[in-house]
């Protein structure tokens, strides 16, 4: 389990609109057998949670140019490369809800497999690019093509923009010492 050495902020000393969402937040980790650590520690600073729930995940990650779905492929794939035990407990489901099949799911670190589609492939090779275990990673002239095929670059840069903050947030939270880590993981405290 995590250990941050950044101090736990009890649920009655939360900011109010912050405890309404660590409440929805913890019932749901405790059924999927994690925790939540980052709402504890992320309560010393409500305005930060507020944002990375409501401009990150509601407008873009929910929102936003590209179709949710393909946004929790991206999300999945990133989350078993990092080994982020906590996100591939909650990631799996969303994928689910998302209308992603157990097949997908099961084959997500195989792109070449043939129950994913020429899009989906693309997508999960720009997982493989912008992972934080990549530092050459690159949208490469190929790749390009193979996304503009199925996107416009609006579409493009929000993907990168969402697998780039995504990883960026693995990062801190591994840093950070906010989630359970898989033994895959590349960042072990």
């Amino acid at each position: 389990m995590p250990e941050p050495l950044l101090r736990k902020v009890e649920e009655a000393n939360m900011d109010p609109d912050l405890a309404v969402n660590y409440r929805k937040i913890r019932s749901l980790q405790e059924k999927k057998g994690g925790d939540a650590t980052l709402y504890e520690v992320g309560a010393n600073a409500p305005e930060l949670m507020k944002w990375y729930g409501e401009q990150f995940y509601e407008k873009i990650f929910y929102g936003g140019r590209v179709d949710v779905a393909t946004k929790e492929l991206l999300r999945f794939r990133l989350s078993n490369i990092h080994g982020c035990a906590f996100c591939n407990k909650g990631n799996i489901e969303d994928a689910r809800r998302a209308g992603i099949s157990e097949e997908k799911l099961i084959r997500i670190m195989n792109e070449d497999s043939e129950v994913f589609n020429n899009k989906e492939r693309a997508v999960l090779r720009l997982a493989s690019e912008v992972v934080f275990s990549n530092m050459s990673g690159t949208l490469n002239k190929d790749l390009y093509g193979d996304l503009s095929q199925y996107f416009d670059d609006g579409q493009i840069f929000e993907l990168g923009m969402v697998g780039g903050f995504l990883t960026g947030m693995a990062k801190f939270l591994f840093t950070f010492d906010l989630v359970e880590k898989e033994a895959n993981c590349p960042i072990q405290i």
